[in-house]
């Protein structure tokens, strides 16, 4: 009795758990290293409020009625948006679509997961870039300097808009794959 070898492109195209296990890391640390691009935009681009020194270790606001905390706010929720609908458009297209069975929410979860991580990321990475000049400044500038102040997200619930549209791509994407009656 003679058997014949099976080659790899013959054996069965099931997904394994490992598989499972690249694709959700993939999507997660792609989230984050995408989080850490994001950080970087938000930290240059986003305005911020001039401080005026009145004392060593003391600053105050040089027009209370500044609008960079709403501007600083706005870009981070718009930096977000598009974060999302980046992470789930290339992570549907080309993570998602492709597999089929439980893997594919396994890899929808990481996109969600990694853009939530990437949220994160992006307001840390922001708020640390101009913290050190600031603390410089606020401790050894000469009264009437004036200097900005660090950057931070007022609106907490702005961390929510990227894994949000992440999540509405993907459900977009099922909707529209799903077989007519």
């Amino acid at each position: 009795m003679a058997t014949e070898p099976v080659w790899p492109s013959e054996v069965d195209a099931r997904p394994t758990v490992w598989s499972a296990v690249a694709w959700f890391a993939a999507a997660v640390g792609g989230s984050a290293a995408l989080g850490l691009l994001g950080g970087l935009i938000w930290g240059e681009v986003a305005p911020r409020a001039l401080l005026q020194e009145i004392s060593t270790g003391t600053a105050e606001l040089m027009n209370a009625e500044t609008r960079a905390f709403i501007g600083a706010d706005a870009w981070f929720c718009g930096i977000a948006v598009v974060a999302g609908l980046i992470t789930g458009i290339i992570g549907y297209r080309f993570g998602v679509a492709r597999q089929s069975g439980g893997i594919r929410a396994v890899i929808a979860a990481g996109l969600i997961l990694g853009a939530v991580a990437g949220a994160f990321v992006m307001l840390w990475l922001g708020e640390q870039i101009g913290l050190s000049a600031y603390n410089q400044h606020l401790a050894s500038s000469a009264n009437g300097t004036v200097f900005p102040e660090s950057l931070a997200l007022g609106a907490r619930s702005a961390l929510a808009f990227w894994p949000m549209f992440t999540a509405i791509v993907i459900l977009v994407g099922e909707w529209g794959a799903r077989p007519t009656r």
